[in-house]
């Protein structure tokens, strides 16, 4: 049995776990046309690493998996394992596009600080960890 957590982030009466801007959800809608998996959901997840300690990850996948929470943003759906959804409450997806390129970027209230590359972060209770040695200040990821 799959236990699947659905939160419409349309409902004002929710409080967001989630949110997406509507250019982080164009974005994708058009990642998942042009990968020809339109029925696919983005998963979002933290994992171990990055410069801060813990970093950022996102993948498309068909469907939820068990305990996951599927927020549901303009017709997209993203995948919150309970681990990663400890960190990401209350944070935002945006997508922005720059002249030195585009892409995701995550602003998460949970992160008590970030490296340069804007890719990882570091909470009250995660180590501080140095390991691509850009010493808080700008990262080459």
């Amino acid at each position: 049995m799959t236990t699947v957590e659905r939160i419409d982030t349309n409902t004002e009466t929710q409080t967001a776990v989630l949110t997406v801007t509507t250019a982080a959800v164009n974005i994708i809608n058009t990642l998942l046309e042009q990968r020809e998996i339109p029925d696919h959901a983005l998963r979002v997840f933290v994992s171990g690493g990055g410069c801060s300690g813990m970093q950022y990850g996102m993948a498309f996948e068909e469907s939820p998996q068990q305990y996951d929470t599927v927020v549901e943003v303009e017709g997209v759906r993203l995948l919150i394992d309970p681990t990663s959804l400890m960190y990401l409450r209350g944070a935002t997806i945006d997508y922005v596009d720059s002249l030195m390129g585009g892409g995701f970027r995550i602003d998460n209230p949970n992160a008590v600080s970030t490296c340069g590359c804007g890719h990882s972060f570091r909470t009250n209770d995660s180590e501080e960890s140095d390991s691509c040695g850009c010493g808080g200040g700008s990262c080459s990821h």
